[in-house]
Formats: C-alpha cells, structure tokens, sequence
C-alpha cells in the first residue's frame, strides 16, 4: 500500500477507538445501557446500525459475484429484502413492546429454562464472528502484508476492546463511522471501474454471469429464499428493535435500511462483474481488493480498503456483543440464577456474565477462524441446520395460546433431522430425492406444530 493509503487506514484506527471509547464509563453500571443503549436507539441510530452490520461476509459476496453474476442478487439480496418486509410490518414493533433483551430471552419467557437455554446454542452458532474474524485476517494479510496470526489478534482486539468498556452504545456509535466508509469506498471503486472500462453494458462476461441461476438449480435459489427465515431469528435485528426507542422507531427503521441495503448492493454487484471482466484467473476470494488495486490510484484505494475493514469490523463487533450476551447471561447467567424472573432488573452482575462471555467469545472465534473454508458454505449449512428449529417457534411465541409443552420437539426434530439429511447425502452422494436439507428440516417443524395443536 501507499504510505497515502496506510495513513487514511491508521486515521480510520484512530477514529474507531475515538468513537468506540467516548462517553462508556456509565454504560458497564447500568444492563440495559450496555445491552439496548437504554431502550432510546434513535432513528438515523437503528438505520446505520442495522445496514453496517449486514455486510461482515463482503469477501464472500465478491467470491460469488466473481463466480457466478448476478445470482449473487437473487440469494444474497432479494429474499432478504422481501422477509425484512415482513418483519418490520409483522414483529418490528411487537418486539420492541415485549421488552425483552434477546431471543433466548424470549423463549425463556414464553417457553420456560430449557427452551431458553437451547436457543440460546443456537444463536450461538448464528452469531459467531468467527468467519468474519477470518475475512479481516485475510484482508489484512493480503493488503499490508502483516501475517495472518498478527492480523487475527489485531481485528479482533481492536473490535472487541471498546465493547468490553461500551457495550452497544459503542458499537452504534463505531457503526456510523463505518457506515460512511464503506459506502464511499464502493461507490470509489465503481466510479474508477467505469472510468477505466467504460459503463457495465459493456462489459464481456460469460452468458451464466447473467443468468439468475449462475448455472445452479432452480431448488437451488429456492433454498436460498427460504435461507433467508434467518432474518426472521437474526439477533442483530432483535437487538436493534429491542433497543429502539419505539415500535415506530424500529418498522421505520427496517423499511429505511432496505433502501440503504439496495445501493449498497447494486454497488457490490456492478463492482463484481467488473471484476471478473477485468481481472485475470486468481482467487475470487480477492476479487474486490484485487480490482481496487487495479483500477484506484493511492487515497482512493486507502479509502476503499478501509471501507473493506469497516463493512466487516462493524459485523464482529455487532456479532461479538450479541455472542457475548448468548453465552454470558443467557447460558452461563441462565445455569446459574435458576429462580431469577424478572427479565428487566437482572442481578448486579449481569455486566460481568456478559464480558465472561466476550472472552469466551473471542477465544472461540479465533479457534474457528483458522478452520473455516467458505463464509458462504458456512452460511448455507448453519441456515439449513439450525434455521428450521427456531423460526415457527419463534414466531409462535408471539401468540397467547403458544404450546408451551411442545416447543423443545418442534426446535430440536427438525436440527436433528437436518443433519441426518445431510449424512444420507454424503453417503448416497446426492440428497433423498434431491431435496436439501433445509426443506424436510422445516417440514418437520410444521408437522409438529399441526399433530401437537390436533
């Protein structure tokens, strides 16, 4: 890198740790100042906040941008937007009625201890930063040319630091910063891209690359579509929804972030069709980084490699707080206080479960990071395994007469299910009638809601 782009990425450190240290000595006294920002999540607050967060696995996006075109819309985006749609008009503002910190905190309500404990695994498992720990170490490694270890314990020290003393008053505050870079940076790239290549109409690009498929089955979006129920037990928009400072707050803030979302992906995929047009055979995995440093001269590039690191840091941090509070009160705390009901005024020591579980947190995801091939592959096993055991009971907890006796079978059959799936296809080499595992995962969820509710 340029000493120019090194001195926009040390600027960017500088002003991380600014926003992420201002004004946290009061937010570790107070639970719900550290875990929601005390319930007054503002508007432009939940906006920025929530589109930062969404983008931790860019790297991925440009691996399969590179790969196959414009599929990358229809399984990435577009399903996405149509069930934050939903989930701003239907949950948004019930959610943040409810009062409760997170969704094991929900199920621990509706449901009882163990539903609480056993979703709180799961989310465990959706949460984890680890593959975007392993994206930035990547990132880092391939731009400054530090070492892979070195760039592991930087992103996350550096992501997670201002967590321990803020909690999600810092990461709102670091996620405006970010917010900014890596739109700019991506909007620098395209606008250089076309300068050097002229407009996308005239690009050559293979015939699959703008095929909606890519080359891949039909059930194969389709999956993908249903993939996309994570949105519906994603607990980063549960967080920001329990955090706004209304219902109208969060549905607002939901509708506007899908706008901001749209850009940002017409950005990313334009920038990837360039790519592959203009880049020779290499890495997909480098795709966006690669034609930075083709097409940006210094400063412009600086600029984009940091909106690079934002777009994935503001997801760890994001994530890192989140796992935090999964393993810290809502397993450890949980195990612990047996008798404990009030969902509001937890005990003293619910700030210091909470950074038990970022040490935790963070020495899991740093194992993890050096053993995780594919943020994609990683993606689509975990939706299929474990989306299908949280969804309908979720969204069932919603209801007055949920089936309080029920729900444990209607959360575990269909993981259990799910991973048997995938075992008989790695024995048969092929699916049982080339279903993928996600659909007979949430079958059973549905069939046991029908034959418990007969």
């Amino acid at each position: 890198m340029h000493w120019l782009d090194l001195s926009i990425l040390i600027l960017y450190v500088g002003l991380l740790i600014g926003f992420g240290f201002y004004r946290t000595k009061q937010s570790g006294k107070d639970p719900e100042e550290f875990l929601l920002a005390g319930r007054k999540l503002s508007l432009p607050g939940f906006v920025v906040t929530l589109v930062s967060t969404w983008y931790g696995g860019i790297l991925g996006i440009g691996e399969n941008t590179y790969s196959y075109g414009i599929q990358t819309w229809f399984i990435f985006a577009l399903p996405y937007y149509i069930f934050a749609i939903l989930f701003a008009f239907l949950i948004a503002g019930r959610i943040n009625e409810t009062k409760f910190i997170s969704i094991p905190d929900q199920f621990h309500g509706r449901y009882g201890k163990t539903a609480g404990v056993v979703s709180a695994l799961y989310i465990l498992f959706l949460a984890n930063p680890a593959p975007y720990i392993l994206s930035i170490g990547i990132l880092l490694q391939f731009t400054t040319g530090l070492s892979f270890v070195l760039s592991l314990l930087m992103a996350t020290g550096l992501s997670l630091s201002y967590i321990w003393i803020g909690g999600f008053k810092a990461v709102v505050r670091t996620d405006g910063l970010q917010f900014g870079f890596m739109f700019m940076g991506f909007l620098l790239l395209l606008i250089f891209s076309m300068k050097s290549s002229g407009p996308i109409s005239e690009l050559v690009l293979p015939v699959s690359h703008l095929n909606i498929t890519g080359g891949a089955s039909i059930q194969y979006l389709v999956v993908w579509f249903f993939i996309a129920l994570w949105t519906f037990v994603d607990p980063g928009f549960y967080q920001r929804c329990a955090a706004a400072k209304s219902p109208q707050t969060a549905k607002k803030g939901i509708l506007i972030s899908i706008g901001f979302w749209f850009i940002f992906d017409i950005l990313t995929l334009s920038t990837g069709l360039y790519a592959k047009a203009l880049l020779t055979a290499g890495d997909p995995l480098f795709a966006y980084p690669r034609l930075g440093a083709m097409v940006l001269p210094p400063v412009a590039y600086g600029i984009f490699i940091t909106g690079l690191l934002a777009t994935i840091m503001s997801t760890i941090d994001s994530l890192g707080l989140i796992s935090a509070i999964t393993f810290g009160r809502d397993i450890l705390w949980r195990i612990q206080a047996p008798t404990s009901t009030d969902k509001l005024k937890w005990n003293n020591e619910s700030t210091i479960f909470v950074r038990k579980g970022l040490i935790i947190t963070a020495f899991i995801a740093l194992i993890l990071a050096f053993s995780i091939p594919s943020v994609v592959k990683l993606w689509y096993g975990l939706g299929s395994i474990l989306v299908p055991g949280l969804v309908l009971p979720f969204l069932i907890s919603f209801k007055n007469n949920r089936p309080k006796e029920n729900v444990l079978l209607m959360m575990i059959s269909p993981v259990l299910v799910s991973i048997f799936w995938i075992v008989l296809g790695k024995l048969m080499n092929g699916y049982p009638f080339g279903l993928e595992p996600f659909y007979p995962g949430i079958l059973t969820s549905v069939l046991v809601y029908i034959i418990k509710r007969k």
